[in-house]
């Protein structure tokens, strides 16, 4: 345990530290995979994955990290994704399917944590969006009826008067909702996309939510074609770019065709190297047309990352308050969003 540490965190450039204590990672793929399979077999999980990101942050690894001898070795989690996309345009083709195994693996343990939930979630929301509230009697809903009309029990006749009647659209098969992903891609944002791709694919899994993918950097990439398989959309993005995210909204804007049936998500830390006018106009008038809007400035576990705050506080004004969500929160914030009530904004929210 003690050189698998002094490897990482004991260099001999620390001051006071002599030279000769660090044993080092050095600079071969064998010897970093070595100290990989050490640092699994003595550390739990949660640790294993700090001292990683460490590695990667600290030592430079970045480009071992291209090597599929080590890719192999690697406990794969969130932030290892992020760092394979970063360098996904640099891999070379004997690594690739390494680092897509890899990566479907985060992602599949992402679906399974989070699919459910989503589903179940989004589900209730769309079903309660779609009331009617002078159902035809094939398509009154009962349980809710009664329970909406208790307050109506009449005990001498052992029955509820129902005064009002709640039921669903004969077409709840259909399309109820048009969902728009906007992510950001610049490096900043990579657990971001890597969360956003796999609620995506878990939103178009739902026939009655019609779900689009859109990534940006400065220019614009429509992944909606890919959205049944999130690691095709993960690749398909372009991680450390620039930032135009008025040119992004205003290609999601010509997308929508129901605007009172839609929910735009832009995920970004907001800063913005477009028009900035043109941004917030282009929001203002996606809201006064009746779409949902919802600005996330991280979609992870992280907490707030640096975000623009002048931008922040200019979406506020318009009803638009930005703040960063953890993956557990994003269905309550999209079920929300969908049924047109208040967003569950944390405590942490930077909206002001």
């Amino acid at each position: 345990m003690d050189a698998a540490l002094a490897a990482l965190y004991g260099s001999g450039r620390d001051a006071g530290r002599p030279a000769g204590r660090s044993a080092g990672l050095g600079a071969s793929a064998p010897s970093v995979a070595r100290w990989l399979g050490d640092i699994r077999t003595y550390f739990p999980t949660s640790v294993v994955q700090v001292m990683q990101h460490d590695a990667i942050e600290r030592l430079g690894l970045s480009a071992l990290l291209l090597e599929p001898e080590m890719l192999e070795a690697v406990e794969a989690d969130v932030h290892l994704v992020g760092t394979l996309l970063s360098l996904n345009k640099a891999m070379p083709e004997t690594t690739r399917e390494t680092a897509r195994a890899v990566v479907r693996k985060v992602v599949a343990d992402l679906e399974k944590r989070l699919a459910t939930r989503t589903r179940a979630t989004l589900t209730g929301a769309l079903d309660r969006s779609a009331r009617v509230s002078r159902p035809r009697h094939h398509d009154i809903d009962w349980d809710r009826t009664i329970r909406a009309n208790l307050k109506n029990y009449l005990p001498e006749y052992r029955t509820v008067v129902p005064e009002r009647l709640v039921g669903y659209g004969r077409a709840s098969q259909s399309v109820k909702k048009d969902v728009v992903l906007c992510i950001d891609q610049s490096g900043s944002m990579a657990a971001s996309v890597v969360y956003a791709s796999v609620f995506g694919a878990v939103l178009a899994s739902m026939r009655a939510v019609a779900t689009r993918l859109v990534v940006f950097d400065t220019a614009v990439v429509d992944l909606t074609d890919q959205l049944d398989d999130p690691v095709d959309v993960l690749f398909g993005t372009r991680l450390g770019g620039g930032t135009d995210i008025n040119r992004a909204l205003a290609y999601c804007q010509s997308q929508i065709t129901r605007p009172a049936d839609t929910v735009v998500v832009l995920i970004s830390d907001l800063y913005e190297g477009g028009i900035r006018d043109e941004m917030l106009k282009r929001v203002a008038a996606m809201k006064a047309s009746g779409v949902q809007f919802v600005a996330l400035l991280a979609l992870s576990d992280e907490g707030a990352p640096a975000y623009d705050r002048e931008h922040a506080a200019a979406l506020a004004a318009l009803g638009a308050p930005a703040f960063a969500c953890t993956p557990d929160l994003f269905p309550e914030v999209m079920a929300a969003a969908i049924e047109k009530r208040p967003l569950p904004i944390p405590d942490m929210a930077t909206h002001q």
